[in-house]
């Protein structure tokens, strides 16, 4: 007995020994901080600035940086955070990041202004073309070579999408240089160029942009189900990951397929055009107009670093849902701002650009059209600014390379919005309307030093009487206020302007700045 339990002691202490020796030798869990944060990087000054990452659980995390010093204990997960105090613009700081076995540590980084910079393919659109067609700004040669800006840094989110949240992101931040500034966001960069000299401190753009991306597609899944009449958009993509997952999608279309080379076949031999291919399928769960998967992807692992505001240029991808898209703008801002936890910063959007064919008869909108109305809505939003971009258009080409003059608006508004300055940065509002024998009259905001109507027939605006046919109109400038007439319609109701895709536009304020596209009737 004697020697069994002598035995089952020695046992025990073997097995504690070899436990004790496995944990010391095991290795530690790296240090990780979110890729957001590396060198050359900008933080945002005059806010609290959140650094992250993960370490093994209980481990003692400290942040170093301009004379602050915080620690944290790893949580249960191994997820720590710190926020560190606001400081003011100025640097270069080196920033550490230091565990039990491992310091991370970033140089060249400064403190200044940030801003988060996302949509579609006009966000994304770069100053020069490199590899894209499609890309490439107006006096792309002398924009790339003035580029020596290394005030200006930028970080472009990894295209991606995903069904669940990410909680890090890869990329870098890169110093703008002529040797770099050709793969920034165009819209971005003349927009950081403004505000650089305007405040002569750094400015740091995040790009998270994806090409022909939808609205819905950069909100997460718990703001859309909190809006029912948005429910949709989350049903049709739970019917499209069914079918796709299941086969069923790839069933449909080689039958689609079979049935087409049959069809085609026929009409070949009938010297007949063939109808059109059926399209191959696309998985749902990749696509970048599917509700959710960008934020998951590319918004999700970059909050909650500290930013001044957002500039926001998309809307092209939503024409199908022009309808609500103003509520899906409107659940997206809502939703960022209470992710991050700021409060309702500053966001800055561009109106749609004109684009298509020029109007044959006055006014008579369209898909664009319909997604500018839907636009202008979400200005009454609070601490939110629309700059148009419908005179810069091209009929023939969706990414306008004018983004110089883009940026410049963006920078105006945002100078305005989120720096207090006293300046115009928007073009002529239509306020209200009083009709006056046969014309109509009508008042706008936004007339900064006065209405500008430039020459030409026709005006871009329209005027309608009882019919509901709109005729092209004849205008003239009465003060703070333009007199609309046509000696077609006798007791007019109702007057449109630059209510097309790709419309006329005469109606500037002195300051240059274009007037909003408007209606002031309901008529379908």
């Amino acid at each position: 007995m004697k020697t069994a339990a002598l035995f089952c002691r020695t046992a025990h202490r073997t097995a504690v020994l070899l436990w004790i020796l496995f944990v010391l030798s095991a290795p530690a869990l790296a240090l990780e901080v979110c890729g957001i944060f590396g060198d050359s990087m900008v933080l945002q000054q005059g806010r609290p600035i959140p650094v992250w990452g993960k370490a093994a659980s209980g481990e003692e995390i400290t942040v170093r940086l301009a004379g602050q010093d915080k620690s944290v204990l790893a949580d249960a997960s191994g997820r720590w955070r710190i926020v560190l105090e606001p400081m003011l613009a100025g640097g270069p700081y080196e920033m550490t990041v230091s565990g039990k076995h491992e310091t991370r540590t970033f140089v060249d980084v400064w403190l200044g202004e940030v801003w988060l910079c996302s949509g579609q393919s006009n966000m994304d659109m770069t100053v020069a073309r490199e590899d894209r067609y499609w890309c490439g700004v107006l006096n792309e040669e002398a924009e790339v070579a003035a580029a020596n800006w290394p005030g200006i840094r930028v970080f472009d989110v990894p295209f991606g999408t995903r069904d669940e949240p990410l909680d890090n992101v890869e990329g870098r931040w890169e110093v703008c240089s002529p040797v770099t500034v050709g793969h920034f966001s165009a819209a971005a960069y003349f927009f950081a160029r403004e505000i650089h000299k305007k405040l002569n401190v750094p400015v740091g753009l995040i790009t998270t942009a994806y090409g022909g991306s939808t609205a819905e597609a950069w909100i997460s899944r718990k703001a859309l189900e909190a809006e029912t009449d948005l429910h949709f958009l989350l049903e049709e993509y739970a019917r499209k990951c069914q079918e796709y997952d299941s086969g069923a999608a790839q069933k449909k279309y080689e039958a689609d397929l079979a049935a087409w080379k049959e069809a085609s076949a026929k009409a070949e031999s009938a010297g007949q055009k063939p109808p059109r291919k059926p399209a191959a399928v696309k998985n749902p769960h990749l696509d970048q107009h599917s509700p959710c998967v960008l934020f998951n992807a590319m918004v999700s692992p970059l909050i909650p670093y500290a930013i001044r505001g957002t500039l926001w240029y998309q809307g092209e991808s939503n024409i199908p849902t022009a309808a609500v898209y103003d509520r899906i703008m409107e659940t997206l801002i809502r939703d960022w701002r209470s992710r991050w936890g700021q409060g309702d910063f500053p966001f800055v959007y561009v109106q749609l650009a004109g684009y298509g064919k020029p109007p044959a008869e006055p006014c008579r909108g369209g898909g664009t059209t319909r997604v500018r109305e839907a636009q202008a809505k979400n200005r009454n939003l609070p601490n939110v600014a629309m700059v148009t971009a419908v005179d810069i258009g091209e009929s023939d080409n969706i990414h306008p390379k004018n983004k110089q003059e883009v940026g410049r608006r963006l920078a105006l508004a945002a100078r305005s919005l989120a720096y207090g300055e006293t300046i115009e940065y928007s073009g002529p509002v239509f306020e209200s309307m009083v009709v006056e024998d046969n014309c109509i009259r009508l008042s706008f905001t936004h007339i900064g030093g006065g209405l500008v109507l430039k020459e030409g027939s026709p005006s871009g605006f329209a005027i309608a009487g009882p019919d509901r046919t709109f005729f092209w109109a004849d205008v003239r400038i009465d003060g703070d206020t333009i007199v609309v007439c046509s000696p077609q319609v006798r007791e007019p109701l109702a007057v449109r302007y630059a209510w097309d895709d790709f419309p006329v536009v005469s109606l500037y304020n002195a300051e240059g700045l274009p007037a909003v596209p408007f209606r002031t009737d309901s008529f379908e």
